[in-house]
């Protein structure tokens, strides 16, 4: 979580999760919707279906009532059969429930079985044969249609079960969901608020010099342009070349501080085998915070390092409340990098090319001072400023 590359695949991450979820939640709404327009088309043919079939039986009850007669109610019956055969095949065809095909078929068996009553009826009534006929529509008759009017009633509970069934698994899937994005989404902050404070921030809580603490992207070293730049450095390097003894470096690292405005600087040395940097300077900064500057490796992840390893100058951008930024310069002699010279610079003002270049020139000059300054009296100095 140190880069704001991967805090923002984090942050895109979320927004993805949100937006699936979203996507899903909605789609599954659709679906219910769906649902429920079938299960009202559903039963709303099952209430014609049943209206029908009322009908039916009571234009064959009409038979053998005084009345118009059967030639007047004949044409009733086979108009309502009709309507209600096409019924129950529209209702076949819109369900896919099982058991409500089951109890439509048996209720189409019923009207068929209808059919073949309400053709004897007619033939009975015909032959005069009134009573029989009476007796054939009042029970064969009334029974078929009833069975039909039955099953029909089933098929409409049966699809209305599988329907709030299907809702219930619909509406567990939003949930679901929901409660996975919100899950991803809390994460994802929580990885963020405990992701690694800037590096600024946590090298002045811990008391370090930032530019001991927070990894940096090389920079070429610019040639200084402000004449106030060059009439410094150039004061500064007469001034180096005269130095015989650390108490006469430190002073001179002090007037550094003042003229790079910054608030620390540390002079870091590295080991004969060049796998470890030593802190063998220090100025501006307090006993507590010195006893907490300790040597580093060469493979550390910070400026310094950085600095040594590569031989170019590093700097760190000041973030808004984050504290100093800083700039390290490498301490290069005929064999290479055997330090590297570090301020934490105030307000902002280590993008500038002027401190840059300033600190690139003390680094050259700390060069041939650190190479014949006796090593303990550094260290002691140090320990002591």
């Amino acid at each position: 979580m140190r880069s704001r590359a991967i805090r923002l695949t984090l942050g895109a991450a979320a927004w993805i999760g949100l937006g699936v979820a979203a996507f899903l939640f909605f789609r599954y709404e659709t679906q219910i919707d769906a649902l429920d327009s079938s299960m009202r088309a559903f039963e709303q043919r099952s209430r014609e279906a049943a209206g029908a079939l009322s009908d039916l039986r009571a234009a064959q009850q009409a038979y053998v009532a005084a009345g118009q007669g059967v030639a007047f109610w004949t044409p009733k019956v086979a108009a309502a059969t009709t309507t209600v055969t096409g019924a129950l095949d529209a209702l076949h065809q819109s369900t896919g429930n099982a058991d409500a095909q089951a109890s439509l078929a048996q209720a189409a068996s019923a009207i068929a079985e209808f059919q073949k009553v309400d053709k004897r009826a007619q033939d009975l009534v015909k032959s005069g044969q009134l009573l029989t006929a009476g007796d054939t529509i009042f029970s064969d008759g009334a029974n078929a249609v009833a069975t039909a009017t039955q099953q029909v009633e089933l098929a409409r509970a049966a699809e209305r079960q599988a329907c709030e069934t299907r809702e219930a698994a619909l509406r567990d899937r939003q949930t679901l969901a929901i409660t996975s994005a919100a899950a991803l989404a809390c994460l994802i902050v929580v990885a963020l608020l405990f992701a690694a404070v800037p590096a600024s921030e946590a090298a002045e809580a811990a008391g370090v010099p930032l530019a001991s603490a927070a990894p940096l992207t090389p920079v070429n070293a610019p040639v200084a342009r402000a004449s106030s730049v060059l009439v410094t450095a150039a004061a500064l390097a007469t001034d180096f070349g005269r130095v015989r003894d650390s108490q006469e470096l430190e002073r001179l690292l002090g007037r550094a501080a003042e003229a790079l405005d910054a608030s620390g600087i540390v002079v870091w040395m590295g080991t004969l085998e060049g796998t470890t940097l030593q802190p063998a300077l220090t100025h501006g900064y307090g006993p507590q915070v010195i006893s907490r500057i300790q040597a580093m490796p060469r493979s550390a992840d910070n400026a310094a390092a950085a600095a040594y390893r590569s031989g170019t100058l590093q700097i760190v951008l000041a973030r808004p409340g984050d504290g100093n930024g800083a700039v390290v310069a490498p301490i290069l002699s005929a064999d290479g990098c055997i330090g590297v010279f570090s301020a934490e610079i105030r307000g902002g003002a280590e993008a500038s090319e002027g401190v840059q270049a300033l600190a690139a020139i003390i680094a050259a000059h700390l060069a041939s001072v650190v190479a014949i300054a006796p090593a303990d009296a550094i260290e002691k100095k140090a320990a002591n400023s």
